[in-house]
């Protein structure tokens, strides 16, 4: 029905930069927001950044200035991370969260409020 894949993780050295990507596909009608997370090593999952169909972006406190979300208006359901001045413990799996998804299931328009996980990204900044 609908997935979301994420790319673009790998090993970078401190104070680098990184492009993460993220790709939501399937039988979509609209997606209210697509949000950045990621869980370090032995940590919790926490919120990195957002943005929702308006394209109002907000971002966490640990990265404000340093990463950048951006949508791209020519690929549906498609964001981007740029990540710059990267830290060691910017070091995470990074997932992307479809929300508020829309989509056609045979003859029934559903939606799925808690959207939809990509399997994650792996980022590892090396100091």
């Amino acid at each position: 029905q609908v997935q979301v894949v994420e790319s673009g993780g790998g090993l970078v050295e401190a104070g680098g930069s990184l492009r993460l990507s993220c790709v939501a596909s399937g039988n979509i009608v609209s997606i209210n927001g697509m949000n950045w997370y990621r869980q370090p090593p032995g940590k919790e999952r926490e919120w990195v950044a957002g943005i929702i169909k308006s394209g109002s972006i907000n971002y966490a406190d640990s990265v404000e200035g340093r990463f950048t979300l951006s949508r791209d208006d020519n690929a549906k359901y498609t964001v981007y991370l740029e990540m710059n001045i990267v830290r060691p413990e910017d070091t995470a799996v990074y997932y992307c969260n479809a929300n508020g998804v829309k989509y056609v299931d045979g003859e029934n328009l559903r939606t799925s409020i808690g959207g939809y996980w990509g399997r994650g990204t792996q980022v590892t900044v090396s100091s």
